[in-house]
C-alpha cells in the first residue's frame, strides 16, 4: 500500500459499496471506525444520487478497542436487519477494521438471520476498488444463483420461435457513464431482436440474481466488474460471454455481429442503420486538419484500450502513449500498446503519469479526473474517458460512451478541446491586430466598424503612427517586400526563407495574411532582413504578450 495525495482507486470495500448501492433489496454492514464513513459522499455529492448508500457502519472509536468490538458488529448487523428488512445482506470490514480481525462473516453467521448473508474477504492492503466490486458481485452471484446450477454438461435449450434472452452484467453505482451506456446497450439489443433477462448489479435485486441462469448468454458491459461472475456463469450454466465492449463505431458493429450470431438473428438491418454522425464528421473538412494529432490515453483498461482504438482508427490521431491503473488487465493494455508502437504505462501513481505526459508532450490527453489536472498544469487539452471522475462527469443530460450515440459523444468530447485550443491559439497570436485585440467589438455586430480603430504602422526605430495599412489578402505575397522605414534610414528589404514560407502556409488561410503582416512588422522593427522560422515564432511570442 502506497500513501499518496491522489489515488485512482479506493480500497476494495468502496467497490463492495458500489455494488450494494447499485442494487435494491441488499444491505451492507461494514465493520469500520468512525472516520471511514466518508464513503457516503462519493455517491451523494459526486454521483448526486437522491438517496444514501444502503450501508450500516459499526463506527467504533478508539476507546472501543479495549472492549468487545465483535459485539458492536453483531449489534449493528442485527439492528440493520430489523430496520431495513433486506432480501440479502453482505458483511465485511474496512481497511482499518481489517487490522483487528473480528471476522464479520463468522459473527454474522452466528446471528442466524433469516436472509442470505454473504461474507466478503477483501484484502485492503493488496487489492483495490474495482477488484472489490468484481469480487463482491462474483460472491453474490455464486451464493444466490448457485442452488439453481444444473448438472454438469447440461445447458438451457431455447424453445423454437422464442426470442433469445441475455443478461447485461457490469453497470454499478459511481460508474463512469454506466447509466447512459446501459440505455444505449439496451436499445441496441432490442434492435437486434434480443430480450433482456436481468441487468445486474444496477437496479437488480437478490431475487433477480437468482434468475441469471435463465438467460442464453451474457453481455459484459464492464469487464473490470463483471468478468469473474460471467466466467462462473459460463462454467456453471454454459452461457457464452459477449466480450466486445461497444465503444466506438467499429467496436459497436463488432458487438452487433457477435450478439446476432449468438441470438441467431440478422444483424444487417442494424448495421445498415448506424444512426451515427461521427464517421462522417471525422471525414469532414473541419476535422481532417486534426489528422495525426498526438494523443496520450490513460484510464481503466476497458476505456483506455477502446479510446486508443477510436482515436487511431476512427479519428486519425496518433497514439503516442497508453496506460492503465488496472493491474488485473495489464496484459490487455500491453497488447494494445504494441499495435501503436509505444510502451504501456502500468501504474497507480499519478506522478508517473504526469512524468510520461510531460515527456511525450502530446496534443491531447484522454484520461481520468487526475489527467485533467495534469493536462491543465501542462497546458494540454484533455477529455475525461474513465473513472475516477468528478461531479461534472455525471451530467444531467444523456451522454453515453457506448453504442452509435456514444461514438457521437466521443467525437464531440475529444475534438472540441482541440478546436477550442486552436481558436485560443489564434486569438492569442493576433491579440494586437486591429480586428482581434481585446477591445475590439465582435465583427458580426453593426457597431464593430465604429468601435474598430484604424490599423497603423510603426516605422523602424520610431513609435509615431504612420498611414493605415491596406488589408492584406490571403494569397502569398512576394518573397521580398520593402518594410516601413524612418526618413533618415535606408529601406529594409525583407526576404522570407523557404522554410519560413512553408511554416506560414500551415496557418489557416483566413488569418495567414495577418500573420505575415505581423511577422514582417516585427522583423522590420528589429532590422531583420531575412525572416526565418525562428523569426516567425518570435513574432508570435511577441504579439502573444
Amino acid at each position: 500500500m502506497q500513501l499518496t495525495l491522489w489515488t485512482y482507486e479506493g480500497p476494495p470495500h468502496i467497490g463492495a459499496m458500489r455494488i450494494a448501492t447499485a442494487m435494491r433489496g441488499l444491505h451492507y454492514v461494514l465493520h469500520a471506525p468512525q472516520g471511514d464513513t466518508y464513503a457516503d459522499l462519493l455517491f451523494t455529492m459526486i454521483e448526486r444520487r437522491d438517496r444514501r448508500p444502503p450501508v450500516t457502519y459499526t463506527t467504533f472509536q478508539a476507546r472501543d478497542l479495549g472492549g468487545d468490538t465483535a459485539e458492536l458488529f453483531k449489534t449493528a448487523a442485527r439492528e440493520a436487519y430489523e430496520r431495513f428488512r433486506p432480501q440479502a445482506m453482505i458483511v465485511g470490514a474496512s481497511c482499518t477494521a481489517e487490522l483487528i480481525q473480528d471476522d464479520p462473516g463468522g459473527l454474522a453467521a452466528a446471528l442466524n438471520l433469516p436472509v442470505p448473508v454473504v461474507a466478503l474477504e477483501l484484502p485492503a492492503y493488496q487489492r483495490k476498488e474495482n477488484w472489490g466490486a468484481a469480487e463482491t458481485f462474483y460472491q453474490l452471484v455464486r451464493a444466490l444463483c448457485g442452488p439453481s446450477v444444473p448438472p454438469p454438461g447440461t445447458r438451457r435449450e431455447r424453445p423454437p420461435g422464442e426470442r433469445a434472452r441475455c443478461n447485461v452484467l457490469g453497470p454499478t453505482a459511481l460508474g463512469f457513464r454506466h447509466r447512459d451506456d446501459l440505455r444505449e446497450v439496451t436499445e441496441l439489443l432490442a434492435r437486434i431482436g434480443v430480450d433482456i433477462n436481468v441487468v445486474a448489479p444496477l437496479n437488480a435485486t437478490p431475487a433477480d440474481l437468482q434468475r441469471l441462469g435463465d438467460a442464453d448468454f451474457n453481455v459484459v458491459m464492464v469487464p473490470e466488474v463483471a468478468m469473474p461472475a460471467a466466467q462462473w456463469l459460463q462454467r456453471s450454466f454454459g452461457q457464452p460471454v459477449v466480450k466486445t465492449v461497444p465503444i466506438g463505431v467499429g467496436a459497436t458493429r463488432e458487438f452487433i455481429q457477435e450478439v446476432a450470431a449468438l441470438a441467431g438473428t440478422d444483424a444487417q438491418p442494424v448495421l445498415d442503420d448506424p444512426r451515427s454522425r461521427s464517421t462522417w464528421y471525422a471525414k469532414s473538412v473541419d476535422s481532417t486538419y486534426l489528422t495525426g494529432k498526438r494523443v496520450f490515453v490513460f484510464g481503466d483498461a476497458t476505456h483506455a484500450v477502446a479510446a486508443a482504438r477510436v482515436a487511431a482508427r476512427e479519428l486519425g490521431f496518433q497514439v503516442v502513449g497508453i496506460g492503465t491503473y488496472s493491474r488485473e488487465f495489464a496484459r490487455d493494455v500491453r497488447d494494445a500498446a504494441k499495435l501503436y508502437g509505444c510502451e504501456a504505462l502500468i501504474t497507480d501513481d499519478y506522478l508517473d503519469v504526469e512524468a510520461r505526459v510531460a515527456e511525450l508532450q502530446p496534443e491531447l490527453v484522454l484520461g481520468t479526473q487526475m489527467e485533467r489536472h495534469i493536462a491543465k498544469r501542462l497546458g494540454i487539452p484533455c477529455a475525461v474517458i474513465s473513472a475516477p471522475m468528478h461531479v461534472q462527469d455525471f451530467p444531467a443530460r444523456h451522454s453515453p460512451q457506448m453504442g452509435f450515440e456514444g461514438a457521437n459523444v466521443l467525437f464531440d468530447t475529444w475534438v472540441h478541446p482541440l478546436m477550442m485550443g486552436l481558436e485560443q491559439h489564434l486569438l492569442t497570436m493576433f491579440r494586437g491586430d486591429f480586428e482581434f485585440h481585446d477591445g475590439a467589438a465582435p465583427s458580426h455586430l453593426g457597431s464593430a466598424k465604429s468601435a474598430m480603430a484604424p490599423q497603423t504602422t510603426v516605422t523602424a526605430g520610431s513609435d509615431a503612427p504612420a498611414a493605415p495599412i491596406e488589408p492584406v489578402s490571403a494569397a502569398p505575397a512576394a518573397p521580398a517586400v520593402a518594410a516601413p522605414h524612418a526618413p533618415w534610414s535606408d529601406p529594409i528589404v525583407l526576404r522570407w526563407a523557404s522554410e519560413a514560407e512553408k511554416e506560414l502556409h500551415k496557418i489557416p488561410f483566413f488569418v495567414r495574411g495577418k500573420a505575415r503582416r505581423n511577422t514582417e512588422r516585427y522583423a522590420a522593427d528589429r532590422g531583420v532582413a531575412t525572416i526565418t522560422v525562428e523569426t516567425l515564432y518570435d513574432a508570435k511570442a511577441h504579439f502573444s504578450r
